[in-house]
């Protein structure tokens, strides 16, 4: 196991971290991240980014809104049936505005739950922060990071490649 969590290279612009990006996806590096003060044009398909987010919303909200119809079904037509002014026992039009709710319920909290999961949340500390120029990484730096488990990490290769292509310097991150 490295001591080192990964490499960091330094860019003043936007343009010069994703030539670098997509120089690293063509070298084969796979452990890639981006840092920069605000969204960079181009940078999703530079890192290869893909979610299953989407997916996850849909599937939880799918599912909670059938279990709530079949809850609502359930306790209506065979636990607590009453009878209504002749109403049917499972009237399904009266179940719509819940099913519609905790659907939407749901999705969203499957959403933020997915999301604190994926991006590794509560987490108060990283490795970057050691990194004394990484602070700038929101007011007016930009960072490509290559992280040690990467399968084609090397220490003196990764320095090798990111010096290549002119960063204003290159840091170790240690674990």
């Amino acid at each position: 196991m490295s001591a080192l969590q990964g490499m960091l290279a330094e860019f003043a612009g936007p343009g010069d971290v994703l030539a670098a990006t997509w120089a690293a996806r063509r070298a084969g590096y796979v452990a890639l991240e981006v840092f920069s003060p605000y969204p960079i044009e181009g940078m999703a398909e530079a890192l290869a980014f893909r979610t299953r987010l989407a997916r996850v919303t849909l599937v939880a909200g799918l599912l909670g809104g059938a279990a709530i119809f079949l809850f609502q079904g359930w306790v209506h037509a065979i636990e607590w049936h009453l009878d209504i002014g002749g109403r049917r026992s499972f009237a399904a039009p009266a179940f719509i505005v819940p099913t519609f709710e905790i659907t939407i319920l749901c999705a969203a909290l499957a959403t933020v739950f997915a999301m604190f999961v994926r991006n590794g949340l509560p987490r108060l500390h990283h490795p970057l922060f050691a990194v004394p120029a990484f602070g700038r990484a929101s007011q007016d730096r930009f960072f490509l990071f290559i992280g040690a488990d990467d399968p084609r990490f090397s220490a003196p290769t990764v320095r090798a490649f990111l010096v290549s292509h002119a960063p204003l310097e290159v840091h170790d991150v240690p674990r």
